[in-house]
């Protein structure tokens, strides 16, 4: 009997734990959206039309403004 409350305190403690992640997730995708995007553009761009260190470095000077 008390193992099985304990199975399912384990198990709504660990649901607890998934939901805590995904708002902390939520909270630094929002808080840092406009580097995420010129990184993730900037990494495709380079991908797509190879790679251009001057179109570098003026992403790279966008992050920081």
């Amino acid at each position: 009997m008390l193992k099985n409350l304990y199975q399912k305190n384990q198990h709504l403690v660990h649901q607890v734990q998934d939901v805590v992640k995904l708002i902390h997730m939520k909270q630094f995708i929002i808080k840092y959206k406009k580097p995420i995007i010129i990184t993730t553009s900037l990494v495709a761009l380079q991908l797509l039309f190879g790679f251009d260190p001057k179109f570098t470095i003026i992403n790279i000077v966008w992050l920081f403004v």
